[in-house]
């Protein structure tokens, strides 16, 4: 007791051990590798910058020659591919990469200034592919990317 009669109770601070703080943060926001496939140099100029500002790497090729040696040599998350290009058009360049990395095949967007092209529109539908008519607007480009991407992630989940 204190002097003046009152119960002096110290005071004790209980401090509750500071819980782990965890966060599911999802995927991490790392740049993911593209490829680009066009003959048109501007126009990769333009896709470049644009998948740049969405947070990718993006690697170019102006034919399907170049841009199969770049496969050969890298994994990529996403092809984005012209189907009329001077050595190894579009289509001939998929097969030669169903052939050395199936798995890239679920990641392709096809892209052409040849809209109606009944040999073009029979290989989109043979592959199952998404196809972006140029000209076409960026937000269509990332439609189509998130679209590929959600396919390709369900169907590796799959087995």
């Amino acid at each position: 007791m204190a002097s003046d009669g009152k119960l002096n109770m110290e005071k004790k601070k209980w401090f509750a051990p500071i819980e782990e703080k965890t966060h599911d943060i999802g995927e991490l926001d790392l740049p993911r590798k593209c490829l680009v496939l066009d003959d048109d140099e501007e126009f990769i100029r333009i896709l470049t910058e644009f998948l740049q500002s969405q947070n990718w790497q993006v690697h170019t090729a102006k034919s399907g020659v170049e841009g199969l040696k770049k496969i050969m040599a890298d994994d990529f998350d996403l092809v984005i591919c012209d189907m009329v290009m001077p050595h190894l058009p579009g289509d001939m360049f998929y097969l030669a990469v169903e052939r050395a990395k199936p798995r890239l095949c679920r990641r392709f967007v096809f892209i052409t200034g040849h809209k109606g092209d009944p040999k073009i529109d029979a290989f989109i539908r043979k592959v199952g592919g998404l196809m972006l008519w140029k000209p076409f607007q960026l937000h269509e480009l990332q439609m189509a990317i998130q679209s590929v991407l959600r396919k390709a992630a369900r169907e590796e989940a799959a087995g």
